[in-house]
């Protein structure tokens, strides 16, 4: 997978024309701490601020990209240790420095040898099934960190690797909706006004297939117009076509969905075990 720049990072607006998300199958979103309970107001704004990716988070030349750390913060199996391979040694010694970083929060670095500006380091819960809440809570919090540490460091495009659904075991359809809910609270608030492209970037199916699900339920697409009435039928008919043929190419320049792993490598991974607590 080749360098790939922010600006041809899809936004949901243009995945939205093109048909790539399917239609909500719910009528409202799932229940989150965050929030909203009911199928929000479909927004442009939102929508061409919010993308998604399959592929390689480590090849993308964005503001920063959040990694799916440990507390430890000196890399790991997983996405977590495909950047600090790509970053090379020096993110590691930056990150030695930082004394560790709690569960639900998150720190920023350079980004040394990766194409992205800086590193956020965050860290999502070992999933409990015991206490679910306390991992949304976790999980949550850890994406609103880490959006808020962007933003304070002057950050315009961040993406996000799918937290805690690796080894940590939480549930990709229960962690889309909590990650989602935290992305459209921040990005409505005053700070997310500073960010102009916040990035979900998948890799396994499971996580692709648990985006597209909750995707139009906190980001629901925007009606199309309806014809009657329209003055200017031809002309309106004409100008779609056209933009419909801009979206087109954009996606024709996309890169195609990896076929192997980009995380690991030749790297094996060693299984965490995940908490019974």
């Amino acid at each position: 997978m080749s360098i790939v720049p922010a600006s041809q990072i899809p936004s949901l607006s243009l995945l939205y024309k093109l048909g790539k998300i399917p239609p909500a199958a719910a009528s409202k979103p799932p229940p989150t701490l965050l929030g909203p309970s009911t199928l929000p107001t479909p927004s442009k704004s939102l929508n061409d601020r919010v993308a998604i990716v399959r592929g390689d988070i480590t090849k993308l030349r964005v503001s920063a990209i959040v990694n799916a750390a440990n507390n430890s913060l000196r890399g790991g199996g997983g996405v977590d240790g495909a950047i600090h391979r790509a970053a090379g040694p020096g993110l590691l010694a930056e990150c030695r420095t930082l004394n560790g970083c709690p569960t639900g929060s998150a720190k920023i670095t350079r980004a040394y040898n990766l194409p992205c500006d800086r590193v956020i380091h965050a860290v999502g819960p070992i999933y409990s099934t015991h206490d679910p809440e306390k991992s949304e809570r976790e999980l949550t919090s850890a994406y609103t960190t880490s959006l808020k540490l962007a933003a304070d460091n002057g950050c315009k495009t961040v993406a996000f690797s799918a937290l805690s659904t690796g080894v940590y075991g939480y549930p990709s359809r229960a962690a889309a909706p909590a990650a989602l809910s935290a992305v459209r609270k921040f990005m409505k608030g005053e700070d997310g006004k500073n960010l102009d492209k916040v990035v979900i970037v998948t890799f396994e199916k499971k996580d692709v297939d648990a985006y597209n699900e909750a995707l139009p339920l906190f980001f629901p697409p925007e009606e199309k117009p309806a014809a009657a009435g329209d003055e200017q039928p031809a002309k309106k008919k004409k100008a779609e076509a056209e933009l419909e043929a801009e979206a087109q190419a954009v996606a024709n320049e996309l890169p195609s969905p990896p076929k192997v792993d980009p995380a690991d490598g030749d790297h094996v991974e060693k299984k965490q075990k995940r908490s019974e607590d």
